[in-house]
């Protein structure tokens, strides 16, 4: 089964989910705000990973949309406050939220989506002695919520900042980009009744993919082609956004070209892209960003070991892979 073909085995009942969720949204602008980037598309990864992982430790697939639901939702607040604070103007190809409605508006949208989200879960009806599985998903969506909006301020505190440790940066980019894959993989698994043993397996394989996604994007950003990105090639150098090539090579750059690529981080010129790429290649950081996806992938998939062959598992070990295939 290819990636595409598992992504949109569960969308239609996840979407069916979704829209039930915001059919009651009124005043109209408010609905239509909320469900703008839904409606535009996406590839659903997270809300497909909680249904899978449900599956994988004997659950069933219905058992977990509406906590896949819940996590798109998440993910789809977190976008357009992301896109007011980061001044956006576009999201997969459609003007943002804010541009379109306005910024007031945009927050209330944000906010909607982010306590319908907890309204969902709250609803699932597995049977009658489920109540704490779903209690303990709603827990785990409620963390990761926590965690995006610490991950974000962090990754605003690092603005102007050049002495950003590997440490430091792993921890932003769990919170702010994992923490959600991780809640996804965690809650599908709950849902699904796996035991101890199985959810924290299922919420490690979430963190691991999800840290790879996020140091995958940093790669790309400087590896492939503008037509393949929908940006222009280096553009987190050209906006100064600290990346673990970054901070690889800031560490270990002579201090005349850790003043360089400081500079040009600070300029926010795409004039410097190319010095900045060549110094990555020369202190080794492009290679060793891919290599911690790479890792992060190969550990993710380990985990899977302690599940009996199955199409879930299959499909988990398919989207691992997934992260580092993907050219957007």
């Amino acid at each position: 089964m290819e990636v595409m073909e598992i992504l949109k085995k569960y969308s239609e009942s996840i979407d069916h989910e979704i829209e039930e969720a915001l059919s009651t949204i009124t005043p109209l602008n408010l609905y239509e705000s909320s469900n703008h980037l839904i409606k535009a598309g996406g590839k659903k990864i997270r809300p497909a990973l909680a249904v899978l992982t449900c599956e994988v430790v004997g659950g069933k697939a219905e058992y977990a949309l509406k906590t896949a639901a819940a996590i798109e939702l998440i993910h789809t607040f977190s976008l357009i406050h992301d896109d007011i604070m980061d001044k956006d103007d576009m999201r997969r190809g459609k003007s943002s939220v804010h541009v379109l409605w306005g910024e007031p508006m945009a927050i209330l949208a944000g906010d909607t989506l982010f306590s319908k989200a907890f309204e969902t879960v709250i609803r699932t009806r597995i049977d009658d002695s489920s109540y704490k599985r779903v209690i303990k998903a709603l827990d785990t969506v409620v963390d990761s919520c926590i965690k995006i909006c610490e991950g974000q301020a962090c990754d605003m505190s690092f603005e102007g900042k050049f002495e950003v440790s590997e440490a430091e940066y792993m921890n932003m980019i769990y919170k702010k980009t994992a923490a959600l894959i991780a809640a996804a993989t965690k809650g599908g698994a709950i849902i699904g009744g796996g035991n101890p043993e199985e959810v924290a397996a299922l919420e490690e394989y979430g963190k691991l993919i999800g840290l790879a996604f996020q140091i995958q994007d940093d790669y790309l950003d400087v590896v492939s082609d503008e037509e393949s990105l929908g940006k222009p090639v280096g553009s987190d150098i050209v906006e100064g956004k600290m990346t673990l090539m970054v901070v690889k090579a800031l560490e270990k750059a002579s201090p005349e070209d850790k003043e360089k690529l400081i500079s040009i981080l600070k300029e926010n010129n795409p004039d410097g892209v190319g010095e900045a790429i060549a110094i990555f290649e020369k202190y080794g950081s492009l290679q060793y960003t891919h290599k911690v996806a790479l890792d992060n992938v190969r550990k993710a998939k380990e985990l899977l070991d302690i599940f009996e062959d199955s199409e879930a598992k299959d499909a988990l070990i398919l989207l691992a892979d997934y992260v580092l295939e993907r050219q957007n």
